[in-house]
C-alpha cells in the first residue's frame, strides 16, 4: 500500500531538492498557504500563481499547488478577495489548496531552471556564470550550480539558428524570440541566464560568451551593452526570451522529480500560459 503524503513530505521533498538557503535572502521561496499534515494526493506545478492556475489547480483536484514565482515576493499588508492576490490566496484557502514557491533555490540547481537549460542547450564544460558561486551538492540528484551558466555548444551554429532552435523548444509567446545583431555570426560559447539577466551583462562579456540568452531585456541596458565597444564582435549577441516561457522549461524536472521521489503522488504541469501578452501587431 502507498504510504499517505502530505503538504509537510511533498514539500519536503522538494526543499531537499532546492533547499531554501540557496535562494536569495531578498527572495520569498517556500510554504506560503496551507496545512503541513494536510494530505496530498495530486499535485499542480505552474510559473506563476496567478488566479486562473489557483481556479485550475482547484479544478484539477491539486491539494498542492507549486509554483516557480512567489505570490507575496514585495509583501502584502492587506488580502481582500476581490483583489489579485488576495483572490488568489482566499480561493485556494477555501478550497484546502496550498502553496509552495520556489524561485532562485530552484534558478540555481542543476534539476531547476539553470538546469533545464543546460540540457536544452546540451552546454559543454559549462561553469557558472558568476565565478565563485559555491557548488553544494544536494538530495535526488540537485547540485546548486548557479544563477546563470557558460559552455560550449557541441556544434557551433549561428545567432539566427540558436534562435529559432530556442524558439522551437519552449512554449510559445505572442511576442516570440528576439535576437540582436546578425543572424549569421557564428556562436560557439553561449552564456544563459534563466528569467531576468540584465544585472549578468557584464559577466557575459568577462566569460568572453558569443552570445548571452536571458530574459526582461530592456532598451537602455541592452543598448548600451551592443553599444560598450566599436567593433559589435567583441561582446556577445543576445537573445531575448520571455521569461514565463524560460522558466516554464522547469516544470518536466519538477515533475519528473516528485513523481520518482514520491511514489504514488499525481503530478500535473498547469495548461495556463502565464505571459502576459497575448497579441502582437507588425
Amino acid at each position: 500500500m502507498t504510504a499517505q503524503q502530505s503538504v509537510g513530505s511533498v514539500t519536503g521533498t522538494l526543499e531537499a531538492a532546492y533547499p531554501l538557503h540557496w535562494a536569495e535572502p531578498w527572495d520569498r521561496a517556500g510554504l506560503v498557504l496551507g496545512e503541513r499534515t494536510a494530505a496530498v494526493q495530486r499535485v499542480l506545478l505552474a510559473v506563476d500563481p496567478t488566479l486562473a492556475v489557483a481556479r485550475e489547480a482547484v479544478d484539477r483536484g491539486a491539494e498542492l499547488l507549486v509554483t516557480h514565482h512567489p505570490l507575496l515576493l514585495r509583501g502584502a499588508s492587506f488580502l481582500p478577495a476581490d483583489e489579485g492576490k488576495g483572490a488568489v490566496v482566499t480561493h485556494l484557502l477555501r478550497q484546502g489548496t496550498a502553496l509552495w514557491c520556489g524561485h532562485t533555490n530552484v534558478d540555481r540547481s542543476t534539476r531547476g531552471t539553470v538546469g533545464a537549460w543546460l540540457e536544452l542547450l546540451d552546454l559543454q564544460e559549462a561553469q557558472p556564470l558568476l565565478p565563485g558561486e559555491t557548488i553544494e551538492e544536494a538530495e535526488h540528484g540537485s547540485r546548486r550550480f548557479g544563477l546563470g551558466a557558460v559552455g560550449s555548444l557541441p556544434v557551433p551554429t549561428t545567432v539566427g539558428e540558436l534562435a529559432a532552435m530556442i524558439a522551437d523548444r519552449v512554449p510559445a509567446t505572442a511576442r516570440g524570440i528576439l535576437h540582436t545583431g546578425d543572424a549569421d555570426r557564428r556562436v560557439a560559447t553561449v552564456a544563459v541566464c534563466p528569467g531576468a539577466g540584465d544585472s549578468f551583462l557584464e559577466a557575459a562579456v568577462a566569460a568572453e560568451a558569443d552570445v548571452y540568452i536571458t530574459s526582461d531585456l530592456r532598451h537602455h541596458p541592452a543598448l548600451e551593452h551592443l553599444e560598450s565597444a566599436a567593433d559589435p564582435a567583441a561582446v556577445p549577441a543576445l537573445i531575448d526570451v520571455p521569461h514565463a516561457a524560460s522558466e516554464a522549461l522547469w516544470l518536466p524536472l519538477a515533475q519528473e522529480l516528485l513523481t520518482s521521489a514520491v511514489p504514488g503522488l499525481e503530478v500535473l504541469v498547469s495548461e495556463h500560459t502565464t505571459d502576459p501578452w497575448s497579441g502582437r501587431l507588425p
